[in-house]
């Protein structure tokens, strides 16, 4: 089920449909993300006429192509190799014309990978912002509204750049409930979001971010471009829920009823862990939302608030929760993935769990539940040989969630 979530957003499956008519002039090819090596391929590979360009996408995550360049830069934090790529890639665009095209390939990780910050503010001061608002549990809308207002290429400001030529953006989405605006921070789609609510979002997580980063948001200088500014032409050529749907398909094919609980689940990883495990039982107990032999299927983006000193991203946080939700449940196996291959910053794409975890977690000496408070998933599941490891998928359609129940187990009591 996981291979067939990934593989309905790899870009070479999902690219060549969207693709518009070569223009009178030039096509310009730009873009961001981890996909987006993986995408200028796929482009290559079924465009009909000459083409260039640049795209930045992290480092472990390039794809070769002939006539676009690729280039790796540093993700989550942005790092000098994609301040550079990205002013490269702001160079392609000088002199374009109304008769060319500038076709955007934009994914997940691209707000990171478009670094460009804003007069008086610092690499540093980007980088311990963001290292921070990592830790704080904040969704990753409020995080990429605050970015879109600390770069002079996110938040619209790239399609600014590239007028008066034609902007096409195809976008594979990461981010729950699909938003343009907030996928790699938008830098071709008008921002809903003002400075003030970046400010406030900064205040809401107490965070004391460096004098230039406040002093600049406090500028007027600072705000992006509102809906209206300009016309987005975008399409949403990958989305979690057609990951989900790929995946029920090959559940019904195996015989499990899938139920999908939604593919843009927020909120703490482990609180969605134990609403999730709740279902669990009481699929097995009533037979109700569904009937096993089934599986649940979710998705959407988590977050942790890192309190301990532990390792692993929020798809093992959500698996070691949900273990101690499940408590040894017969018959109850789950996966918990990051579509691009990378549990935050691990190696892991995530984990499995099986009914006899936490038992064989106790033989080896090791707590889930001290695990759990110490934010350590990653070290749990790695000594417990649980671990999922795929490398770089170059897609990114974010997290994939399956929880599977063997049946018949309906534990009714049908007397009366």
């Amino acid at each position: 089920m996981f291979d067939a979530a990934v593989a309905s957003a790899m870009p070479g499956q999902c690219v060549p449909r969207w693709l518009p008519q070569p223009p009178k002039g030039r096509t310009i090819v730009i873009g961001a993300g981890k996909a987006a090596a993986a995408m200028a391929r796929a482009v290559e590979d079924h465009w009909d006429g000459p083409l260039s360009g640049m795209v930045i996408t992290r480092h472990g995550h390039a794809a070769p192509c002939r006539a676009i360049a690729v280039v790796e830069a540093g993700h989550p934090l942005s790092d000098e190799a994609g301040i550079a790529a990205t002013a490269r890639m702001r160079a392609l665009l000088d002199g374009v014309t109304a008769d060319d095209l500038v076709l955007c390939l934009i994914s997940g990780g691209g707000s990171a990978l478009l670094a460009a910050p804003p007069p008086g503010v610092g690499l540093a001061d980007e980088q311990g912002m963001m290292a921070a608002l990592l830790k704080s549990g904040a969704t990753i809308a409020e995080m990429n509204s605050v970015r879109k207002h600390l770069s002079t290429v996110r938040g619209g400001r790239l399609a600014l750049a590239a007028a008066p030529a034609r902007v096409v953006t195809l976008i594979i989405s990461d981010v729950p409930g699909d938003d343009p605006s907030t996928i790699a921070s938008g830098p071709t789609v008008p921002d809903p979001t003002t400075r003030e609510q970046a400010l406030d979002i900064l205040a809401r997580y107490r965070l004391a971010a460096a004098g230039p980063i406040t002093e600049w948001l406090r500028n007027p200088a600072s705000e992006t471009p509102k809906p209206g500014a300009f016309e987005a032409e975008c399409h949403l050529i990958a989305t979690p829920a057609m990951a989900l749907d790929a995946a029920a398909a090959v559940a019904r094919e195996l015989g499990y009823a899938p139920l999908i609980l939604g593919d843009a689940i927020e909120g703490e990883a482990r609180d969605v862990a134990k609403a999730h495990a709740d279902i669990a039982h009481r699929v097995r107990r009533d037979g109700r939302p569904v009937v096993a032999p089934c599986v649940l299927l979710s998705g959407g983006e988590t977050t942790v608030t890192v309190t301990g000193a532990g390792r692993g991203g929020r798809n093992a946080e959500f698996l070691l929760a949900l273990a101690v939700a499940l408590d040894g449940a017969p018959d109850i196996h789950a996966l918990a993935a990051d579509t691009d291959g990378i549990d935050g910053t691990e190696d892991n794409a995530g984990a499995v769990i099986g009914p006899d975890l936490l038992e064989r977690a106790r033989a080896l000496g090791i707590s889930a539940g001290k695990s759990l408070v110490d934010n350590d998933a990653y070290r749990f599941f790695e000594r417990t040989g649980s671990l999922v490891t795929t490398g770089p998928t170059l897609t990114n359609v974010n997290d994939f969630r399956a929880i599977l129940i063997d049946g018949p187990r309906i534990e009714k009591d049908h007397r009366g």
